[in-house]
């Protein structure tokens, strides 16, 4: 499927609004993941496959255009609603987790009592994670880390180097919020 995709593909951008699109509305569910207990696989794949098919519906049915800045934008609106409204309708419409799934997810993660209040309960030994906002930083951090490097070294191999350095600093200034932060903390909250 994927080859047959590429070979009609005009262009590295149309593959990456490609999967934007297909990808918009997962981004919640996935992050939530780690916050709200309720979140289960069904939820998951439900947001991947509804993001996927509403985003090719969009274009191929109702004929929207991404490489047109204003259709782009309500592709991409129109997907992260749908695929939010269906994730959530599959989330209380199947059963959760199993109690012991989650049980072994909240020991070892350690979330906020918050969204995790049943399983919490169940476990009350369990030291909660501080680090909420270190964690947020991190991932920010990580973000620039990600597309800064992948886009700065895109934009060098089309030799465009002011912005390739540019984007490239930006990776590396985000890894270096993250290597100071787990630094300060101690690598072994990464694997705790």
């Amino acid at each position: 499927m994927s080859a047959v995709v590429t070979f009609y593909m005009g262009s590295i951008g149309g593959a990456w609004k490609l999967l934007i699109v297909t990808g918009a509305g997962t981004g919640a569910v996935l992050l939530l993941r780690w916050y709200w207990w309720r979140i289960n696989a069904w939820s998951e794949v439900s947001a991947m496959v509804s993001a996927f098919v509403v985003s090719l519906l969009l274009q191929l049915g109702f004929g929207l255009d991404t490489d047109q800045p204003r259709q782009f934008a309500w592709i991409m609106i129109t997907t992260v609603g749908i695929t939010t409204v269906v994730w959530l309708a599959v989330t209380f419409l199947t059963t959760p987790e199993s109690r012991d799934t989650l049980l072994a997810f909240y020991r070892r993660t350690r979330p906020s009592r918050s969204g995790w209040g049943p399983i919490a309960a169940l476990a009350p030994e369990v030291k909660v994670s501080s680090d909420g906002l270190s964690n947020l930083l991190d991932w920010i951090a990580g973000c620039a880390l990600i597309y800064g490097v992948l886009f700065g070294t895109g934009k060098l191999l089309l030799h465009e180097t002011g912005p390739g350095l540019l984007l490239l600093g930006l990776g590396l200034l985000g890894g270096f919020v993250i290597y100071r932060d787990l630094s300060r903390r101690g690598w072994a909250t990464v694997v705790e």
